[in-house]
């Protein structure tokens, strides 16, 4: 893991001189225990930044037991950060207003993000949210009307290291819904294959009966870790590709299939990662399928929604996308039909549903995690779409 010196020198000075001005403010308040307490958790905190920043988290060889651990390490770090900062700046302004009260506010303020951070942590990750979504279409076949396709996304395996019950719970889930297709829509790891490798069988367990079908997402490319050579890189890929289609999945990269029902058929397209970053423009609609205009009611499979007006409006009549990759950032709030997540300071669709004029896009927010282990607000989300003809 490459260390960032700079930064890292940075944080320890603002996170040494916060603990300093807390302890001797506890020591002059009379709370000698409490300045106590803080300054054992300033050396646990200066404990684990120092572990984080030393582990091997960037190499390919590095076990996903210990790449957990060190997201979980970082994690406590900015669990025991943040309330402290938020609590001082809640205090700091109580003693520019002159207003004494405001210093009982800082500790409950930081005690409930404490609570709040910990809670995403430990019980959301386990949760499932079934949204179930009705889209009307015009051009959809009268044979497909009341057609069902469950949405599962960004999985991100490692997360659970090789802890199967969320994960069955999640097929379980799936399965329950009685759909007539699945869909993965990328993300199954966030390194190397090696972490799907626990949950092979449950995998298999997916059953529809029109199939279940993936495509990649950007971390299943294994650009996220260092190798050795370039070939062992790929044969990892190749190897998630061959788990997928050992569990009976039919894998779409940059490939499409023909749904029948009767007379009447559809058209479901897989392309591969379509991103913001040169990197990441890895397919298109128009090698995925010949005739992205034609009178087809079409589905596309893409794992990042930045493909959506980036490739597939300009160049195709697709009628339905469905997409994932922004996990909405891990962090959302909900009030009523109101949302708000920092992704969509990144991303214009980051969740839900979306249209432009016949074209729809729906983005799920996925069930894994990346980065911080910890989904505040945003439940893990299977989806389940059931299509209606409008005529």
């Amino acid at each position: 893991m490459k260390i960032h010196w700079l930064g890292l020198i940075v944080v320890a000075v603002l996170c040494i001189a916060m603990d300093v001005f807390i302890c001797k403010w506890l020591r002059r308040s009379g709370y000698r225990w409490l300045a106590w307490v803080n300054g054992a958790l300033a050396v646990l905190t200066a404990g684990l930044a120092t572990a984080v920043a030393v582990m091997p988290l960037g190499d390919a060889a590095t076990p996903n037991s210990t790449f957990v651990t060190g997201q979980y390490m970082l994690y406590t770090f900015f669990t025991l950060v943040a309330p402290k900062v938020l609590g001082l700046a809640i205090y700091g302004l109580g003693r520019l207003i002159r207003q004494r009260w405001m210093t009982v506010c800082a500790f409950v303020v930081a005690a409930l993000v404490f609570g709040v951070m910990w809670w995403g942590a430990i019980v959301t990750p386990g949760k499932i949210e079934v949204k179930e979504v009705e889209m009307e279409f015009g051009r959809l076949p009268d044979s497909f009307d009341g057609y069902r396709i469950v949405q599962w996304s960004d999985a991100h395996l490692g997360t659970y290291n090789g802890r199967t019950a969320i994960v069955e719970r999640q097929i379980n889930t799936i399965n329950a819904l009685h759909p007539d297709m699945i869909c993965f829509t990328g993300d199954l790891v966030s390194r190397v294959t090696a972490e799907a490798e626990p949950y092979r069988e449950i995998l298999s367990r997916l059953h529809a009966p029109d199939g279940v079908y993936s495509v990649l997402g950007n971390h299943d490319y294994d650009d996220y870790v260092n190798w050795d050579a370039e070939k062992v890189k790929l044969a990892d890929r190749k190897a998630l590709c061959d788990l997928q289609t050992a569990a009976g999945w039919k894998l779409l990269n940059n490939d499409h299939v023909v749904i029948k029902r009767g007379d009447d058929q559809i058209v479901l397209i897989g392309t591969e990662n379509y991103g913001d970053h040169i990197g990441d423009k890895r397919g298109n609609i128009t090698s995925a399928y010949s005739g992205p205009r034609d009178s087809n009611f079409k589905i596309e499979l893409q794992h990042n929604p930045y493909a959506w007006r980036a490739n597939t409006l300009p160049n195709s009549n697709v009628d339905l996308m469905l997409a994932g990759h922004t996990h909405a950032f891990q962090l959302m709030l909900q009030l009523g039909d109101w949302r708000w997540s920092p992704a969509s300071f990144r991303y214009k669709e980051w969740g839900g549903e979306y249209r432009e004029g016949d074209q729809r896009l729906y983005v799920n927010i996925g069930t894994g995690m990346v980065g911080p282990p910890m989904r505040i607000g945003a439940t893990p989300e299977i989806t389940l779409i059931t299509l209606r003809n409008s005529r």
